[in-house]
């Protein structure tokens, strides 16, 4: 198969990726709090529960001295608070403020929500967009 033979595939991944990438919500969950994306990324780890700040830097995929900092400034604006844990004194442990799960359930609200060319879709066609795309049928 070549690339002409399937102009059609190409079209419809053209307009996928237009259409994730047109709706570029990590700028706007980033406005809405005033916060860096990977600060929005840290609350939205610690909305499961309490994180070592080891388990926090793995968690985002970056190293200890770059959390540190991350945490410095959500603990700065009062989104988190740091303790040592109760087990380890070496360890400290970040868990969210209630302000920091209210920062970080509006950015799951933000992240989560479909884009409008989605939610402009009939029953039928999201259906059918859900049956194309593999996934199991809701009853």
């Amino acid at each position: 198969m070549t690339v002409g033979e399937r102009d059609d595939l190409a079209e419809a991944w053209v307009r996928i990726k237009d259409l994730v990438l047109q709706n570029n919500v990590r700028v706007e969950v980033s406005e809405a709090l005033g916060l860096s994306f990977i600060k929005v990324r840290a609350l939205r780890r610690l909305l499961a529960g309490p994180l070592a700040m080891r388990e926090l830097a793995a968690e985002l995929v970056t190293d200890k001295p770059y959390v540190t900092l991350v945490v410095d400034a959500l603990e700065h604006k009062g989104l988190v608070a740091r303790t040592v844990s109760p087990h380890d004194r070496r360890r400290r442990i970040v868990t969210l403020t209630e302000a920091g799960r209210a920062a970080a359930e509006r950015a799951e609200e933000i992240l989560n929500r479909p884009p409008a060319a989605l939610a402009a879709l009939s029953p039928d066609d999201l259906a059918e967009l859900n049956r194309i795309l593999g996934a199991p049928p809701r009853g």
